[in-house]
């Protein structure tokens, strides 16, 4: 099915002037307020200053990144890294280039983003995930190819071609990958000592040391089900152990009737008995927190949430321990990704801006700060690097292969979206789990065959 920007999208609250593309300033001025609603902030930037050819005319080069976390605020350590790009890029680059950053929540960030999309306001450089979601950006021409500017020999920095692999259509490269991350359920080591529960290997050990905790006096399980990708991606683990097929679902050879997602979403309810009673609403953040703050034994959630974990409590991590997810041989696997507006005036300065996000200085902090895994074949000390760093590599290592997740391994993401809903549905009691297949099949036969 062809994949398009919503047109519902449109009906959110954005004007022209939200981002502006590629300009140009005065040496001597301040980069320009960006203005993307309440719940939008901007970073620093630094003033742009004299020199280089743009300099010789009185004007530096002016452009934008959208990001998904407010970077004046977060205590995010892969934001944190983020933020220092930044300062490093309008530092190295003063007089000739300057970026100025439009940061919002996680939540609103691709509706936003689609606003601006249909406005034709497109940022220059903006962060997107792999899959149909980058697809969306891809089919409509909004995202550049980007093969020719890796071939000045920036791809060999890369541990290999398959870290593009998520972001190559058609045979071109329309996205940059920044790290790796893995979905991983971390654990509180204390609470399990003191539960008298053990790590789980199956399905099994995973409810017991659930009730295990729970008769403890622990809550169980930490998670957001009011951001419905958070309980997809469990219920992306418990299809896996099922064996469900998407690519055969998806080509009309199977169909999601045949039981499989219907006893993945009787375990997810099954398992929803341990979340903590107030799941529905929470954020992910908000789920997160309840985490690291000791108010929950276990969070269902991927290694980008080290950073933020450690960053938050840094006292926490002699205590915070990383297990696969049980019941699976494979592992839903991640990386972040940095698209550039095929209508950027300034594509130079873009890609100077996205080559700095894989330079040896931000993927080292990427592993030795952040804890996730680089996508460069950059030498970092693992001895420095947050402990949960070397569990989740230990994951990689004893996992037969890697997933995406389900809401970006489907057709489109508007098939994604309807998997979320339907799990969402399922835990909140709206939708059994027979229903929730029935009606995946009827999507699918309607919009994806």
């Amino acid at each position: 099915m062809k994949k398009k920007i919503l047109a519902t999208l449109l009906t959110v609250a954005m004007t022209a002037s939200l981002l502006v593309g590629c300009g140009s300033k005065a040496d001597d001025s301040a980069a320009p307020a960006a203005d993307a609603g309440d719940a939008a902030t901007e970073a620093p930037a630094a003033d742009a200053g004299d020199s280089s050819d743009a300099a010789a005319s009185g004007e530096v080069q002016e452009i934008t990144w959208m990001f998904w976390d407010d970077l004046n605020a977060t205590e995010d350590l892969i934001s944190k890294g983020y933020a220092d790009v930044i300062e490093r890029f309008n530092t190295e680059y003063e007089g000739k280039y300057h970026v100025t950053p439009i940061t919002t929540n996680l939540e609103e960030y691709y509706p936003k983003l689609n606003a601006l999309v249909a406005a034709n306001d497109v940022p220059d450089v903006f962060i997107v995930s792999p899959g149909p979601n980058l697809t969306d950006y891809v089919e409509p021409g909004v995202a550049a190819p980007l093969d020719s500017y890796l071939a000045d020999g920036w791809k060999d920095t890369f541990t290999s071609d398959a870290v593009f692999s998520q972001q190559t259509y058609d045979g071109q490269i329309y996205a940059v990958p920044l790290n790796i991350a893995a979905a991983c359920c971390f654990y509180n080591t204390e609470m399990f000592e003191k539960a008298g529960a053990k790590v789980p290997t199956n399905w099994s050990e995973m409810l017991d040391a659930c009730k295990k905790l729970k008769d403890a006096g622990y809550t169980p399980i930490t998670i957001s089900a009011g951001t419905a990708w958070c309980l997809s991606m469990v219920a992306g683990y418990l299809c896996e152990s099922q064996g469900v097929d998407l690519a055969a679902i998806a080509d009309g050879s199977d169909t999601w009737e045949n039981g499989k997602l219907e006893k993945a979403a009787t375990d997810l309810k099954e398992l929803s008995q341990y979340f903590q009673e107030t799941a529905a609403g929470d954020t992910n953040d908000v789920a997160t927190a309840n985490f690291y703050n000791e108010e929950a034994a276990i969070l269902i959630q991927g290694s980008w949430a080290i950073g933020q974990i450690n960053g938050e409590n840094p006292d926490f991590e002699s205590k915070c321990g990383v297990f696969q997810f049980p019941g699976v041989e494979r592992v839903i696997a991640k990386s972040d990704s940095l698209a550039m507006s095929s209508t950027t005036e300034c594509p130079e300065a873009c890609i100077a801006f996205m080559k700095m996000f894989t330079d040896d200085t931000a993927q080292k902090y990427t592993a030795e700060i952040g804890g996730k895994i680089p996508v460069t074949k950059v030498e970092y000390d693992a001895s420095v690097a947050p402990q949960q760093l070397a569990y989740v590599m230990d994951v990689f290592k004893n996992a037969k292969g890697t997933f995406g997740f389900y809401n970006e391994s489907m057709p489109s993401t508007e098939a994604g979206s309807h998997f979320d809903d339907d799990m969402v549905a399922v835990f909140l009691g709206d939708m059994t789990p027979a229903e929730a297949a029935t009606d995946m099949e009827d999507f699918y036969a309607t919009n994806c065959r």
